[in-house]
């Protein structure tokens, strides 16, 4: 299952069915777990722990160090759940020591052509990074958020889940779960009302969302004055309660 031309070091743990194309590089450090597939050409380096079925396709970096100045060689990691997919030209970079030492990729995640995720980026389950999407470093991402082509996050920002943004947008404020949002600086424009129906939340949810967003970004109110007209929702429905604490939780803020 490993091509004759790969190169594969006695260090690294591979599964016994693991499928190694021509010309590709594993390094010392590296677990590959069952079902994984890594393609022509391509380089899976650093501590990294990959888990079951992921497919790296030809060209991809995997467990590079990062593109930051104050790396100087510390043991950081790199782990990734299951079934994933990485496209052609995808980075994935390792942590770093001041960032809290590792980069996380969970599970069932699409890695378009040519995106980067940098350094102590922590990316959730089921999402979709489309095409040249960029995410530096310390960025999160929660479960089933979907980025469009040529996106870009500022380090240290966060995205909801379910969020989804637009292609060609730039984010560098927190951008609240449930909603879309576009442009340059990026703002929500609106609840992500197909996603979350074909995701089967209730109509009674899908109201109380609407009505939160309404609170938050249509009334003209202070930010917490806001939260507090919007507690009784959070209390009677959790995906509310969601909305609520990812806004108290906010370091660069949202955008609004």
């Amino acid at each position: 299952m490993i091509h004759p031309t790969a190169i594969i070091h006695p260090g690294s743990r591979l599964a016994a069915d693991v499928e190694i194309g021509p010309y590709a590089v594993i390094g010392e450090h590296v677990t590959l777990g069952e079902g994984c597939w890594v393609g022509p050409h391509a380089v899976v380096e650093g501590r990294t722990t990959i888990g079951r079925k992921n497919r790296i396709f030809q060209f991809t970096s995997i467990g590079a160090i990062p593109q930051d100045l104050k790396y100087h060689g510390e043991a950081t990691t790199l782990s990734i759940g299951d079934g994933n997919t990485f496209r052609e030209f995808v980075t994935v970079h390792l942590g770093t020591a001041d960032g809290g030492g590792t980069t996380v990729i969970g599970n069932d995640n699409l890695l378009m052509a040519y995106v980067h995720v940098a350094h102590d980026c922590r990316v959730g389950n089921q999402i979709v990074l489309a095409n040249a999407a960029t995410l530096a470093g310390h960025v999160e991402v929660g479960d089933h958020a979907i980025l469009g082509g040529l996106s870009a996050i500022h380090q240290f920002t966060r995205i909801g889940s379910h969020a989804m943004i637009s292609g060609g947008s730039m984010v560098n404020q927190d951008i609240t779960p449930y909603t879309i949002a576009q442009g340059d600086r990026a703002a929500p424009v609106g609840i992500n009302l197909i996603g979350l129906k074909r995701r089967g939340f209730s109509d009674e949810a899908l109201r109380a969302l609407k009505n939160s967003y309404k609170t938050f970004f249509r009334t003209g109110l202070k930010q917490e004055e806001a939260l507090e007209k919007m507690t009784a929702d959070a209390a009677a429905y959790p995906e509310v309660k969601v909305f609520v604490d990812f806004i108290r939780g906010t370091q660069r803020g949202i955008a609004r």
